[in-house]
């Protein structure tokens, strides 16, 4: 594997473990609370913007990674 492929995978991996965190950060802080365990609207919205953030940035390091070479 070269150095190039090697940046890329650990650039998504980054991508991919931050969203993680943040989508489980959402579900415990916007909490309906009781039996349900749903998410409140709040919760929601900020559970959309966190993935259209992720789509973005991810696809802006896309971009300067294939403008490196």
């Amino acid at each position: 594997m070269d150095r190039d492929a090697v940046v890329e995978a650990v650039v998504a991996l980054f991508g991919v473990v931050t969203l993680a965190a943040v989508i489980i950060w959402i579900g415990s802080a916007y909490t309906n609370g009781g039996t349900d365990l749903g998410l409140t609207d709040q919760g929601g919205i900020a559970l959309v913007g966190a993935i259209a953030f992720f789509i973005l940035f991810m696809s802006a390091i896309g971009l300067g990674l294939s403008r490196r070479y």
